[in-house]
């Protein structure tokens, strides 16, 4: 292919990869089949029952797992279906911290061997599971934080008491709004972007009770069509796309921490995996075009999965800004293809232009407040945590702008991968080895490039949640890069070990806090006041 070509290159036509091999590398004939096969079910079993177990006991009575709720404050309407299952479940704090934990731990190690097994068992037994514990979590109680009653909180602010979310901070409303008492950002103007805002304003007749349902049942909804498109686009590229899909959808942190707590990052990602996936569709259409196009042919005919692509890429970041990330790496990864350059850069100008008027009707000339967020700092998130072993007690102002600059140096060396078409010159390559990873194309190369600008992003970040985790693993799920997947394995056994309510325990026992150095008194004190 040319360096000039106008179109996306096809598969080499490869066999998939099996999924053992795709997780954790060739493990070889470890046990007999009927072994791994009952190893794997037990496995798929463990995660549906610990699953119905956490939200069941979140569900019982107010907890640390249902923050939202507390002392003489459970509304049947928020415990859900499930809540008074289990009129005997001790109300002990450490307790439950540790049945939390340990379920959390149990539920990794069964996604690992899941992972390493699943071609030993039927589809049905993967893809059923992924069903059950998503209808599990569709009637759970909110779990980890109260984001969901933010989002609720900040579209009432905009529908019922016409004050602007991006100007207003939440404690100047009206007090006794139902949904004030149940969200906690009272003094940060909101950082969520305006097209997820505007979709909050659609449940705000339903009031607060039913938009949590309602929101939740979107929110679930497109974690499932991100996982239908997961697994379309990994037999694109010619990968397993069971196991694709295993990887993403029976992640126990995405699914207590990221369903269970309803987070809108399942929206972002529903669209990112979306253009993709269009990307891949567009690869196969566009074959047949000539490679040197004329600049009057790049649109000539128009294609709709290349211009659907780039308006797919901007509504992501109209609904988080974490996805504008992704955005540089798409573009160089096409600057070799001019067709697909121009198209989906016509895509994006269109979109960019529909969501800044949507914006600008909604909200006027301003934008979600991600500077304040941005100096938020999670004691146990990569750079505060540098910044204890250095000496510093936490992330400073210089090692925040260390960061950041690190941060746009990785996003531009992802953006040099996805351009360039070989990484050394054809005469110092040697012939690949027998089951050795072959050479990525253009899509391959760029999804590689996202997903690994993904884990930049979540490294870099001074404030982590767990759920976050979920921008990387559809990429890795798509990627042929063994580093890239085993990253994302690596960044849910770091998260677990941070977020895990047990944690805070382990820390106390070796002395670990940084949150009582004098800057980690600092950062606390500025999140404190954000909630006040």
């Amino acid at each position: 292919m040319t360096a000039d070509a106008s179109t996306l290159p096809l598969p080499d036509g490869s066999p998939p990869a099996s999924g053992r091999d795709i997780a954790l590398g060739d493990s070889g004939e470890r046990a007999g089949t009927g072994s791994w096969r009952l190893a794997v079910i037990f496995s798929l079993g463990a995660i549906v029952a610990l699953c119905l177990l956490v939200v069941v006991m979140s569900a019982d009575r107010p907890s640390l797992l249902a923050p939202a709720s507390h002392d003489n404050f459970y509304p049947r309407w928020m415990a859900g279906p499930l809540g008074g299952l289990w009129p005997g479940l001790t109300d002990n704090g450490t307790t439950l911290r540790y049945w939390f934990s340990g379920a959390i731990v149990f539920m990794y190690v069964a996604y690992a061997v899941v992972l390493w097994g699943s071609t030993r068992v039927d589809s049905r037994w993967i893809l059923g599971s992924i069903l059950v514990v998503h209808a599990i979590f569709i009637v759970s109680p909110p779990l980890a934080l109260t984001d969901v009653f933010n989002y609720i909180n900040y579209g009432r602010m905009e529908w019922v008491h016409h004050l602007n979310p991006y100007t207003t901070i939440p404690i100047l409303e009206p007090h006794d709004d139902p949904s004030y008492a149940l969200s906690n950002w009272h003094q940060l103007l909101s950082p969520y972007g305006p097209l997820f805002t505007m979709l909050t304003f659609v449940v705000v007749p339903l009031g607060v009770a039913a938009s949590f349902w309602a929101l939740k049942g979107v929110l679930a909804a497109a974690s499932l069509a991100t996982l239908v498109l997961v697994y379309k686009s990994a037999r694109l590229l010619g990968r397993d796309p069971v196991w694709a899909v295993a990887l993403v959808g029976l992640n126990p942190i995405v699914l207590v921490w990221g369903l269970g707590g309803d987070h809108n990052d399942f929206l972002m990602m529903l669209f990112i995996v979306l253009a993709f996936y269009l990307l891949l569709r567009a690869r196969e259409s566009e074959r047949a075009r000539p490679q040197r196009p004329s600049p009057r042919e790049w649109f000539a005919p128009p294609s709709a999965p290349l211009l659907g692509a780039g308006a797919t890429f901007v509504v992501a970041a109209g609904l988080k800004a974490s996805a504008a990330v992704l955005i540089p790496v798409v573009l160089a990864g096409l600057l070799n293809y001019r067709r697909a350059l121009a198209q989906v850069l016509a895509g994006m100008l269109l979109a960019a232009v529909v969501v800044g008027a949507l914006s600008l009707l909604a909200f006027g000339l301003h934008i979600p407040d991600l500077s304040t967020q941005s100096r938020l700092v999670t004691s146990e998130s990569v750079p505060n945590l540098i910044g204890m072993a250095i000496g510093s007690g936490g992330e400073t102002e210089t090692l925040h702008k260390v960061m950041t600059v690190i941060l746009i140096l990785s996003i531009a060396a992802c953006c040099w991968y996805a351009w360039r078409p070989r990484w050394g010159p054809a005469a110092l390559r040697r012939p690949a080895r027998a089951g050795a990873e072959s050479e990525p194309g253009a899509a391959e190369r760029t999804i590689v490039a996202c997903g690994w600008a993904s884990v930049a992003l979540l490294v870099t970040l001074s404030w982590v949640l767990p759920w976050y985790v979920l921008w990387v693993l559809p990429l890795a799920a798509l990627s042929a890069s063994r580093w890239l997947r085993g990253a994302a394995l690596a960044l849910g056994v770091y998260l677990i070990i941070a977020w895990a309510p047990a944690s805070g325990l382990l820390w106390n026992a070796i002395g670990f806090h940084p949150e009582k150095t004098s800057l980690g008194r600092l950062h606390q004190r500025y999140v404190r006041e954000l909630l006040n």
